[in-house]
Formats: C-alpha cells, sequence, structure tokens
C-alpha cells in the first residue's frame, strides 16, 4: 500500500507530485493514485500536505471505494504530527462504523500500537477479527496482517494464546516462528553481548525480511477479469472473434469462480477479481499497438487493472454480495459449494 523505498533513494516529493499529475489524467483511479501520492508526502515528512491529500479525497463529490481505509491513513498520519485528539476521534468513529475491509481495521490498531496503546490497538484488532472472521474457516490473504498484528500485541501485553493466535501461527509461513519473532524480549538481544544471542536475532531479522519480500513481491493481487452483462454484450458484437472465448455470460462467471477455486487450492494467495470495461479495453489495446481482438491482451488487462488498484478481494467476506453484481450474497450465489 505504502511505498517502502528511503527517501534517500527516492525524491518523494516528486513522485507524489507526479501521481497527482496522473490523478488528473485518469480520475477513475484517483483515490489509488492519491493514496500514494499521500504515503510519499509522508515519507518526505510533509505531514499536513498529506493530510490536505487525504482530505481532497473525503471531500470528493466522486464516490470513494474506500473512505474507511482514507479516513484511517489521515488519523495515522495526523497522530504522527501532534493531532492526537482528532486521530483519536477518527479511529473511534472507524470502529464504531465497522467496515468490511481488513486494512482500515490494521491501520487504525497499528496507530494505535505506535504510540504504546497496546490495550486499545489490541480491541481494535479483535473487533475485526471478530466482525471479518467469525464462522469463516479459511481467512482471505487481505485478512492476515489483522491475525499477524493481533498476535503481536497480545504477545508484547502477555497475554495466552487463544483461537485466533494459533490460526495466526497456521497462516504464518516463515521458518521463525510469530512467537519467536514476536517476543517482547527481542529487544534486549540487539544490547547484548553474547554473540549466540547476536546470531540468533540476526536469523530472526532474516526470516523477517523474507517475510516482507514475498509480501511485496504480491504488491496487487493475482487478478482474474471479469465483464459485466452489458460490458460483455458490448466485447463481442465489436469483436466477434472473442466470441470463442467467452460463449455465453454465464458461462463467464462459472470460468471465473472455478479459475479462482483452482488458484486457491493450488496454494496461491492474494486472488481478486477485476471488472473491465470496454472503453477501457479499448484504450488499453491502443497504448499496446495492439488489436481488442487479440486475446493475449485479456490477462495482461486484468493484471493492469490489479496494478492500478481496481481489483476486489476474493472470495468476498462473508454476508457480503456476491462478486458477480447479483443482489444475493456471495455465499448465496457463486460461494455456494458444488
Amino acid at each position: 500500500m505504502r511505498p517502502d523505498t528511503s527517501a534517500e533513494n527516492v525524491d518523494h516529493h516528486a513522485e507524489a507530485a507526479r501521481l497527482e499529475r496522473t490523478a488528473g489524467l485518469h480520475p477513475e483511479d484517483a483515490e489509488h493514485l492519491l493514496v500514494q501520492a499521500a504515503a510519499h508526502l509522508e515519507l518526505a515528512g510533509a505531514r499536513p500536505e498529506a493530510t490536505a491529500l487525504y482530505d481532497r479525497l473525503l471531500s470528493s463529490p466522486a464516490t470513494l471505494d474506500n473512505p474507511h481505509l482514507v479516513r484511517a491513513l489521515k488519523a495515522s498520519n495526523l497522530w504522527e504530527y501532534g493531532h492526537e485528539a482528532e486521530a483519536r476521534a477518527i479511529i473511534e468513529g472507524l470502529r464504531v462504523s465497522a467496515p468490511r475491509d481488513p486494512a482500515p481495521w490494521v491501520i487504525a490498531a497499528e496507530a494505535l500500537e505506535a504510540h504504546d496503546e497496546l490495550e486499545a490497538a489490541q480491541e481494535t484488532f479483535t473487533e475485526g477479527a471478530t466482525l471479518l472472521l467469525t464462522g469463516v474457516s479459511e481467512p482471505p490473504y487481505s485478512t492476515h496482517p489483522l491475525l499477524f498484528g493481533r498476535h503481536r500485541v497480545r504477545r508484547m501485553l502477555g497475554a495466552p494464546h487463544d483461537d485466533w493466535d494459533a490460526l495466526a501461527d497456521t497462516l504464518h509461513s516463515s521458518s521463525v516462528s510469530l512467537d519467536e519473532l514476536h517476543d517482547p524480549k527481542r529487544v534486549w538481544s540487539l544490547g547484548s553481548d553474547n554473540p549466540a544471542e547476536l546470531e540468533a536475532e540476526i536469523s530472526r531479522l532474516r526470516a523477517e525480511l523474507d517475510t516482507y519480500r514475498q509480501a511485496l513481491s504480491r504488491p496487487f493481487p493475482v487478478a482474474v477479469l471479469h465483464w459485466p452483462t452489458g460490458e460483455l454484450e458490448e466485447l463481442v458484437t465489436g469483436y466477434p472473434s472473442l466470441a470463442e472465448e467467452y460463449p455465453s455470460h454465464g458461462e463467464h462467471l462459472a470460468t471465473i469462480e472455478s479459475a479462482l477455486r483452482e488458484l486457491s487450492a493450488s496454494g496461491t494467495p492474494n486472488l481478486g477479481i477485476v471488472t473491465g470495461t470496454v472503453p477501457s479495453y479499448e484504450a488499453f489495446a491502443a497504448s499496446e499497438s495492439s488489436s481488442p481482438a487479440d486475446t493475449t491482451l485479456l490477462p495482461q488487462y486484468a493484471t493492469t487493472l490489479a496494478a492500478r488498484g481496481r481489483a476486489v478481494a476474493w472470495p468476498p467476506q462473508r454476508g457480503t454480495a456476491c462478486w458477480c453484481g447479483s443482489e444475493r450474497t456471495y455465499e448465496g450465489c457463486h460461494g455456494t459449494s458444488d
């Protein structure tokens, strides 16, 4: 979500300005681009300017895809330059509004954690987990940071393991366990004169870095392309050769769900769905100096949309609408077992 290159190697002010210009050219992606721009400003230490971008998004007449995320980012940023009371008020409002996306919960809880509000951080992580994971047998990739953060804070508080802590342990793929990575005593080993303790800490840090690199290597979901009914009709009418790729809309939807389930069964994390439009696809084809009838462009178009922040996580959270656009919940639509 946030740029991770240090200010020594990137001109964050220039990058923020570039992203703002790009947002002006692509208003459909303005939310994603301006959030990135604000993150660069935060890294540059220009926190009031970052807040101005968050406010710009929140006051926009356009409907935001994830206003809760923008508010959480704003709260985290405000607290870092002395606006604690406002940050706390925003975080409390987020908890009351109970967003169905894990990211705002994680950001709000980590803001509390960063300012030594460990009990409040644990409560926030737990509220998010209770809302999003109760009755869920396989936690979606996007919820893993919620469980890992909760585990970390509870470890610092000395709380005994519960079922969600155990689940976090099983989801964690590093060679070093979460208990060891989140051990509060680790900080003391960094100042130790004992070579064995220092070597052990270096091993733990390497394992942590490997896990972090794996997350960065998948900055956006592996996304499958979805065409709504009207868009698919227009696409196949304009480019009849694509009828072989899309025999019918019903088969198209079934293929999407089947492909995602196969990817999930194979162990592929961070899956999502991007929704295409014919004008956007035609513009993409033109940028690639190719014809929209070229089927090899379809997965490239899906990846491009995902990289622009247009992917919706799959599977949907329990109780939310199905990804296909029907008014039914996912469990009562494409989420039913065969």
